[in-house]
């Protein structure tokens, strides 16, 4: 099951800044997180040690640790070009269609439609192509090395 519209309003992304170019995207909404909320992530790995491959999900943030751990810094510069764009990785968040319960992916940066997200003044994250459908955690939640990592799939709902 999937979170609705109705619950969007728990999905507002904000950026923490680490520095002027590393920062994280979290959900402004603890939701059901037990330490300090969610923020996109790399799916499988951990740091320098993450597979791109996998994709991306909503993971227990990193930053109380002190620092944004690589697997979850984006570069800021890029978001005045719609661009979510992962330095470590040279790969961009990419929208697998702009259908609701479409999922997203990483891929080498391409400037594609695929790849141009829009930021609303809500908080809300959408293809530019479809502006109707936004990222979305589902609301199901999976543990990892410990009950305190958790983990979100993320796809497109109806905004």
């Amino acid at each position: 099951m999937r979170l609705t519209a109705s619950v969007t309003t728990a999905l507002m992304l904000t950026l923490s800044a680490a520095n002027a170019q590393s920062v994280e995207i979290y959900v402004t909404d603890l939701l059901d997180n037990i330490q300090a909320g969610y923020c996109l992530d790399i799916a499988k790995g951990q740091g320098a040690a993450a597979n791109p491959d996998d994709g991306l999900q909503a993971h227990t943030c990193y930053s109380p640790s002190g620092e944004i751990y690589v697997d979850q810094a984006f570069d800021a510069a890029q978001f005045k070009d719609g661009v979510l764009y992962m330095p470590e990785f040279d790969v961009c968040m990419q929208a697998v269609s702009t259908e609701a319960g479409a999922s997203v992916k990483l891929a080498s940066c391409d400037g594609s439609d695929a790849q141009s997200w829009a930021f609303s003044g809500d908080g809300t994250i959408a293809p530019v192509a479809a502006t109707s459908v936004c990222l979305t955690l589902a609301e199901e939640t999976r543990t990892g090395r410990s009950e305190a990592n958790q983990m979100k799939a993320l796809t497109l709902e109806t905004c």
